[in-house]
């Protein structure tokens, strides 16, 4: 699910979870053991990357249906887990937006340090609410935190995704490339920060990030903490059969 190479210094951890990189139970599973390991490790800093032309499609929507509510539950902790990993990581993380990049994978990449996305015909953002989801209160603040609060609202409320050069203007990513670049700038920020004195870098982020990782500190851990009465709702759950079928017939 995570394919892992060392570049110097530099952990890439590159989601590989065909045929989009749909987030379901394993693949996160394998992405915080990934992160904690790392932690551990000799890595000086972290690439996310995904494959050309996408980097995660979000959720797995045809597999989270299947599941009642203590499995929803489960995964809904699994998944603030990730985030909680990521927004409290001691090392450096860029991420490689090589694609397409909707609701979860843009969540994943919210959390990290520096953004790099692909030029080209890609979306990002957070457009739950367009297949009848509810994002909730700790994801929005995430956004709000990147972008602003009036964007944050707009973004949110419609869930509209973003063009790269939207996303670039809007502050939601630091730096456009080439999509054959992306992953090869990611890594050339994450060499050049990870060359700054360790001591001097980990205490300013850790001042830096204290609020995001603030923001991500108890999410899930109540079990009313979570999207999960919002998912079983009757409407919730026929927006997004409906949108199973829509995919069924691409």
């Amino acid at each position: 699910m995570i394919e892992t190479r060392m570049i110097g210094n530099v952990l890439e951890l590159r989601l590989a979870r065909p045929p989009v990189n749909a987030l379901n139970d394993a693949l996160l599973i394998a992405l915080l053991e990934a992160l904690r390991a790392a932690a551990d490790g000799p890595a000086r800093a972290i690439v996310l990357c995904g494959r050309p032309g996408l980097f995660s499609a979000g959720l797995d929507i045809p597999e989270l249906l299947r599941k009642d509510r203590a499995g929803m539950l489960a995964f809904w902790r699994l998944f603030f887990d990730v985030q909680r990993q990521l927004a409290a990581s001691p090392v450096p993380v860029a991420a490689a937006i090589t694609g397409h990049s909707p609701a979860g994978g843009a969540v994943l990449a919210m959390y990290c340090d520096y953004r790099v996305m692909a030029r080209g015909p890609y979306g990002i953002g957070l457009n739950e609410v367009a297949v009848g989801l509810y994002p909730g209160p700790v994801i929005h603040a995430v956004l709000r935190r990147l972008v602003g609060p009036r964007r944050a609202e707009l973004l949110l409320s419609t869930g509209r995704l973003m063009t790269p050069e939207e996303a670039l203007a809007f502050g939601f990513v630091d730096e456009l490339a080439p999509e054959a670049e992306v992953v090869e700038r990611a890594v050339g920020w994450a060499e050049q920060t990870a060359r700054l004195p360790p001591l001097a870098l980990a205490r300013t982020r850790a001042m830096a990030r204290a609020d995001l990782v603030e923001l991500v500190r108890d999410a899930g851990r109540d079990e009313h903490d979570t999207p999960g009465e919002h998912w079983f709702h009757p409407q919730t759950q026929a927006s997004l059969k409906a949108l199973v079928e829509r995919l069924k017939k691409k």
